[in-house]
């Protein structure tokens, strides 16, 4: 028997030589090197810090010295509802003078509170709050023989004046 051609080993692909007989596999590719996140997470990291910073502008431009502005003339129009308190200091001087009665107490604890949240704002309206923190410790305790009390409550209502 002869031997054909396909049995001569000598023609044989050696051991990891490519067979002419198979499909070539394609060559990998080499992967491009995986894209960078620094770049996403330093842009994201920025506009984070770029709206908190545009928010709290808005935020402090928002009106806080608008809302201390409300509050002391809200104090300033429940002290003039409180109307005339007694000045026992004077003599006679109270005889003239409608009785505190429950509500008038209500409207100078408002006006001592609301002066509060005005001076807690804007500083500008702490004397308005000192003056009415006296004067409504004076009229919530009944003694309107007070004369300090009594010069704080004018000048709460001098300084209404001006608002």
């Amino acid at each position: 028997m002869r031997a054909s051609k396909t049995d001569d080993v000598s023609s044989w692909p050696e051991e990891g030589a490519e067979d002419p007989l198979e499909p070539a596999q394609p060559e990998p590719v080499p992967s491009a090197a995986p894209a960078s996140r620094r770049l996403l997470v330093l842009c994201a990291i920025i506009g984070f810090v770029l709206g908190c910073g545009v928010v709290s502008l808005l935020w402090s431009l928002s009106g806080v010295h608008a809302g201390a502005n409300v509050d002391a003339k809200a104090a300033c129009d429940a002290l003039a509802r409180v109307g005339e308190i007694p000045d026992n200091s004077i003599p006679g001087a109270s005889l003239r003078v409608k009785p505190v009665t429950d509500d008038r107490l209500r409207r100078m604890a408002a006006a001592r509170e609301l002066a509060a949240a005005a001076a807690a704002a804007d500083s500008t309206y702490k004397p308005l709050f000192d003056h009415l923190d006296v004067a409504s410790r004076m009229v919530l305790a009944l003694q309107f023989s007070d004369v300090e009390g009594q010069r704080n409550l004018r000048q709460a209502r001098e300084l209404c004046a001006q608002i």
